[in-house]
């Protein structure tokens, strides 16, 4: 909370120095305060505001870049003759705990085309994943485990 209060009477500061009362120069101002208590605080660790911010834009990064891929791995196999698809159901063991954290996973993996979440395993251990495209189940499995869960309990936890 401190570093908050900071900010804002840094960026009241940046205002005042300025001598430009307007929301962008306030923003502005927040910023570069911001900035400025973060790289103050580096023996310390990151601020966790930062932390978090770091972590929603890698989750998103990495949904951005799943989804360009997915998208084209079918229309790859929309428009060559030979269809490519080996579609199964796998059961992905699961380390998120809380609703939140299995609830952003399966919509994360529904979200990407070729994939599916079907169903939550009642002890809440694993998370069944229907997938057009599986070579090998335990490979779907880690990509899914490094890729969308750890990013999100990472967001999370």
């Amino acid at each position: 909370m401190t570093n908050l209060l900071w900010n804002v009477a840094l960026a009241v500061t940046w205002v005042v120095l300025t001598g430009r009362m307007t929301l962008v120069n306030l923003f502005g101002g927040f910023i570069l305060a911001s900035g400025v208590t973060y790289l103050t605080q580096r023996g310390r660790g990151v601020p966790k505001p930062f932390l978090k911010l770091y972590r929603t834009v890698d989750l998103l990064a990495f949904l951005a870049w799943e989804l360009v891929l997915s998208n084209l791995r079918i229309a790859h196999d929309v428009l060559t003759p030979t269809h490519h698809m080996r579609p199964a159901i796998v059961g992905i063991p699961l380390d998120a705990t809380t609703d939140a954290e299995i609830t952003l996973l399966a919509n994360l993996v529904t979200l990407t085309p070729g994939t599916l979440s079907l169903w939550v395993s009642s002890d809440r251990d694993v998370l069944y994943v229907h997938a057009m495209y599986v070579v090998d189940r335990e490979q779907l499995t880690a990509e899914i485990k490094n890729g969308f869960e750890r990013r999100v309990l990472e967001l999370l936890r």
